[in-house]
């Protein structure tokens, strides 16, 4: 078996998308950052598909090129074929959402990186693994960019992979219409018409929309069109039709397009086709590489067309393997998908950035425990959570499975320098000890604060909670939680509930898995749980069976410290390791308090609490380990 199913090749860019539709683009004020380019989106759609997918291409050396390899590697495409250009600046695209019709977009593609590939970026062994090699029309429209796709797809042809072509026609990327016309989708031209046929022969398969087959084909009547282009190759030509769905020819083109291969359509509302066309190939090439008949194929590609141009984005809106299933059990519920709630859940929870399947926190988000200190100041207060940081940083030692809970209003320089460390990084957004519960004021009453936070951050959020609180506490504490879940998917950021009930009442085992079912009943399915150290097996059990049984595709869960000495966390945290679904801990002044409390107090300087920090956080962490892997770390 060749190690690569698929590899894409050409344009590879970073995407604005104006966040607010329904106007003009000169209206826009504020926008999203996606990866785009057809050949990247197919990579990462096909990616989320489950094949094995890389794409050639080059990007600049700058923050943007760096972006797009980055969003790629956490897609799980294959990036060993993104050069990096130091001369030129990677493409950009700017686009909007006006209406069910209007898309408008303008390209930043003078002499960009991906327009310098060259014959040399072909690397004949990278071509040697792939099952397939597809390629898009706009990188036939340059000698230099051509000649790099004729010496790819004559080493694919050598080495037995297919070849497949997208035809991606974009007028204004052939130079047929200006800049303020990046949307216009046909314009006759019989020198693309002839460049195109000229390489025809040699795919094995050729996708493109009516308007695409006719610019290929040379004439406006689709079924001359594909006819010319029929004479010219005897791929399986794929025409896309719109509301019309598609329909396959592996042969000759009859008399009525109706009568040839089809698979079934969705009928659902249209909200963005920007990029519907990659994600309906990343489908397509699914069912191709698996061999499946026509029906089958289109069905898959029509389905992941249909989830693309329901949502914002290109690349975000495609589905994974699982959604795409779900989705064809599921059916249409509503015609605007995005507004279907459980299909929404599954494709978010399906497609989050990173894997942790391991994750030991050193918790220091703490506000008011530290202003309560003798000595404390918030600028002391700044500096000690830069200590703690730097503990952190020193036992996680750039390993996987690291992470930090630290705050913005006390320890903003410690969550500045944690940027890019490779910590996972969650931010307190409940005012402290709130009951009922009250957010950090900086955030907003519609928690519009969340835009400034990075998207690798996670949304922390303490509900001091009981089941047995009266209802209208409950009621007001649950509606704060349902508004800071809405927020944080609405800002594209995880979201982690903490639920502490022992302290409000009595606990039994299923304390907290009456919490944990109640908010699902209300539809918030928090990315991970933290949860108390719980003292008997039952607890662990019922709480796990809860979260499982509400959402089976959760993060995980981390057991919190209760600012317990390390001798009766230690058991806890070996009877909490026994349940794949907790992931390790997030824990706080078990490791800083003591240090703390010198430290304020002049007793020791920097090295030492930076040292007795790291020292007893490590320790947790081996005692984790060992729980977790019976014969590793402490006894």
């Amino acid at each position: 078996m060749k190690p690569l199913d698929v590899i894409t090749i050409g344009r590879a860019s970073v995407d604005l998308y104006g966040t607010q539709t329904g106007g003009r683009l000169e209206d826009m004020g504020s926008f999203q950052k996606y990866i785009g380019g057809s050949p990247c989106n197919m990579a990462a759609g096909a990616a989320r598909l489950g094949l094995r997918a890389a794409l050639i291409t080059r990007v600049g050396d700058e923050h943007m090129g760096r972006f797009i390899r980055e969003e790629l590697v956490r897609e799980g495409v294959d990036v060993r074929g993104v050069i990096t250009d130091p001369a030129r600046l990677t493409a950009l695209v700017i686009l909007g959402i006006r209406d069910e019709a209007t898309f408008p977009l303008i390209f930043y593609r003078e002499n960009c990186a991906d327009m310098a590939l060259a014959e040399d970026d072909i690397d004949p062994a990278l071509i040697a693994e792939a099952r397939a090699v597809v390629v898009t029309g706009t990188h036939l429209s340059h000698p230099g960019t051509a000649a790099a796709v004729l010496k790819a797809l004559r080493l694919a042809h050598e080495g037995g992979a297919r070849t497949a072509l997208d035809i991606d026609y974009r007028p204004n990327l052939w130079g047929l219409a200006g800049h303020g016309a990046g949307e216009a989708r046909f314009i006759a031209s019989p020198d693309v018409t002839r460049a195109l046929q000229g390489h025809l022969h040699r795919f094995d398969l050729v996708v493109g929309t009516e308007e695409e087959f006719h610019i290929a084909g040379g004439t406006t009547d689709t079924r001359a069109a594909l006819a010319a282009v029929r004479a010219l190759t005897g791929a399986t030509l794929v025409c896309k039709r719109g509301p019309l769905g598609a329909v396959a020819f592996p042969g000759a083109i009859p008399d009525r397009l109706e009568d040839g291969e089809a698979g079934p359509g969705f009928a659902v509302e249209v909200f963005n086709v920007l990029g519907a066309g990659d994600g309906f190939m990343a489908g397509l090439l699914r069912g191709w590489l698996d061999d499946l008949a026509w029906s089958g194929t289109l069905r898959l590609a029509n389905a992941c067309g249909a989830l693309a141009v329901s949502r914002h984005g290109c690349t975000p809106s495609y589905p994974s393997l699982e959604e795409l299933r779900f989705f064809l059990a599921h059916g249409v519920v509503t015609p605007a998908l995005r507004r279907d709630a459980e299909l929404e859940q599954v494709h978010w929870a399906t497609n989050r950035r990173g894997d942790w399947p391991a994750l030991r926190v050193f918790a220091f988000d703490h506000r008011s425990q530290f202003e309560a200190l003798a000595g404390a100041t918030p600028a002391r207060i700044g500096a000690f959570k830069r200590l703690c940081l730097a503990a952190a940083r020193r036992v996680g030692d750039g390993r996987p499975g690291y992470g930090i809970l630290c705050d913005d209003r006390l320890g903003q320089g410690a969550l500045h320098a944690a940027a890019g460390t490779g910590l996972w990084i969650g931010r307190p957004a409940e005012w402290p000890g709130s009951r009922p519960l009250a957010l950090e004021p900086d955030l907003g009453p519609d928690l519009g604060g969340l835009m400034e936070w990075p998207l690798d951050h996670v949304v922390k959020l303490l509900c001091l909670c009981h089941p047995d609180d009266p209802e209208p506490l409950r009621a007001a504490q649950e509606a704060t939680v349902a508004r800071a879940f809405a927020a944080a998917r609405r800002h594209r950021l995880e979201f982690l509930l903490e639920l502490v009930p022992s302290r409000l009442g009595p606990v039994d085992a299923d304390t907290s898995a009456r919490l944990i079912r109640r908010f699902h009943a209300l539809g918030i399915f928090p990315d991970w749980w933290k949860l108390e150290p719980f003292a008997t097996a039952d607890a662990w059990a019922a709480s796990t069976a809860a979260i499982t049984a509400g959402d089976p595709h959760v993060r995980g869960i981390l057991v919190l410290g209760l600012e317990a000495p390390e001798a009766t966390l230690a058991p806890a945290l070996r009877l909490a390791a026994r349940h794949d679904l907790v992931k390790g801990f997030a824990i706080g002044r078990t490791i800083f308090a003591e240090p703390a409390r010198r430290w304020f107090a002049g007793e020791i300087g920097d090295e030492a609490a930076t040292a007795e920090m790291a020292a007893r956080y490590d320790r947790l962490g081996r005692i984790w380990d060992a729980a977790r892997t019976p014969g590793e770390g402490l006894p």
